[in-house]
């Protein structure tokens, strides 16, 4: 579970007291309300600059996906991390992001299209969601499923050795359903194809062979930015 820490000075706390003596001098009678205010949170507003750097708009993305954007019904939404584990586990939307440990990075999507964005992703990290469910010894693949059957798949071995995000928020609000809400992987250092949305299950497995939709029809499996994305 993550841990928030808020630090408030001395110094509003006088004032805060204060504030209350004076209310309650001007008050009627004896009646206190006890009853704690919450807040309603408001839609975010999209950031275009985080650290120095700028940032691309979100609207600059393209529609490529194989069946259109995908709307996903959050109540009834579970995220699956199962196959070669040792517990299998199923989380729902607010479990994946409020028990893990959340993380910010801005990294470039390049699409083989030849379009690019800079965007500022905030997410968990990909090896925290495995951990939980336990990746047996002869597990060798991790293979994303899709709400809209969209697959890929990756060495253990890139999860292990990188930070890599399943985002829920980009330029700081939450990922667009048209983006890929609930989750976007941000496979960093990899051609867009890789990067799948709208993510549903994890899969471990022992098939080193397996190709996603894209691969199967001629794209690289590896997917590496440095090489050409035809096999």
């Amino acid at each position: 579970m993550r841990k928030f820490t808020v630090i408030i000075s001395a110094v509003i706390g006088a004032v805060i007291l204060a504030s209350v003596g004076l209310l309650s001098a001007c008050g009627p009678g004896n009646g206190t309300n006890t009853t704690t205010p919450t807040a309603t949170e408001l839609d975010g507003i999209e950031v275009r600059e985080y650290e120095g750097e700028l940032l691309s708009p979100i609207s600059e993305f393209r529609e490529n996906s194989i069946k259109g954007p995908q709307y996903i019904d959050i109540e009834d939404y579970e995220l699956q991390v199962n196959g070669l584990v040792a517990t299998p586990v199923a989380f729902t939307y607010d479990e994946v992001i409020g028990d893990h440990d959340i993380y910010k990075k801005v990294v470039r999507l390049q699409c083989v299209e030849g379009w690019v964005v800079n965007i500022l992703w905030e997410g968990v990290r990909v090896n925290d969601l495995l951990a939980a469910a336990g990746p047996l010894p002869e597990a060798r693949t991790v293979i994303f499923h899709a709400y809209d059957g969209y697959t890929t798949s990756f060495p253990v071995e890139y999860f292990e050795d990188n930070d890599i995000l399943m985002a829920y928020k980009m330029n700081d609000i939450v990922i667009p359903p048209e983006r890929g809400f609930p989750f976007e992987l941000v496979a960093e250092s990899k051609w867009g194809y890789k990067w799948i949305k709208w993510i549903t299950r994890i899969e471990l497995s022992d098939d080193t062979d397996y190709r996603g939709y894209w691969e199967m029809r001629g794209y690289a499996d590896e997917g590496n930015l440095d090489e050409s994305f035809y096999d």
